[in-house]
C-alpha cells in the first residue's frame, strides 16, 4: 500500500507498506523498526509482542514522545499490561493496531507536529 506524497513535511514519513517490508524516506526495511520524527531505529525485536524481553520495552522508554503507535502485523495483539503501566508512567500513550494503520497513523500525528513514534512489527 502506497501513501500520499507527503514530502512538505518535516520528519521521517512512511511512504509505504506492505506485507514484510515498510519503505521509510526511501529505505526499504524487512525487519522490524521504530520510527520518530528524526530517526530509524532497526532491529527493535525479534520477539512477539505478547512477550518483549526488557531490552525492546527499555527501547521504547527510551523514545522522547508523546505517543507512541504499535504497530503489530496483519493482526491486532495486544502487549502485556505492564508495557502499559511502564509507557503511562514515563507519560507515553500507547495505541495498539495492525501495521498497516500504524503507518497510517503516524504519519498523520506526525504531519500535525505531534511527537509521535511508532514501533512495527513488519
Amino acid at each position: 500500500m502506497n501513501f500520499n506524497e507527503v514530502s512538505r513535511y518535516r520528519g521521517q514519513f512512511i511512504q509505504a507498506y506492505d506485507d514484510g517490508q515498510v519503505t521509510v524516506m526511501g529505505k526499504i526495511f524487512t525487519e522490524n523498526i521504530i520510527v520518530t520524527a528524526t530517526e530509524t531505529i532497526e532491529g527493535w525485536t525479534d520477539q512477539p509482542i505478547k512477550t518483549l524481553d526488557q531490552a525492546a520495552i527499555d527501547t521504547l522508554l527510551g523514545l522522547d514522545v508523546e505517543v507512541l503507535i504499535i504497530g503489530t502485523g496483519k493482526q491486532q495483539i495486544f502487549p502485556a499490561p505492564s508495557l502499559f503501566a511502564a509507557l503511562a508512567n514515563k507519560g507515553i500513550g500507547i495505541e495498539v493496531m495492525t501495521t498497516a494503520a500504524a503507518c497510517r497513523t503516524y504519519n498523520i500525528l506526525l504531519s500535525e507536529d505531534r511527537p509521535v513514534a511508532t514501533a512495527l512489527l513488519v
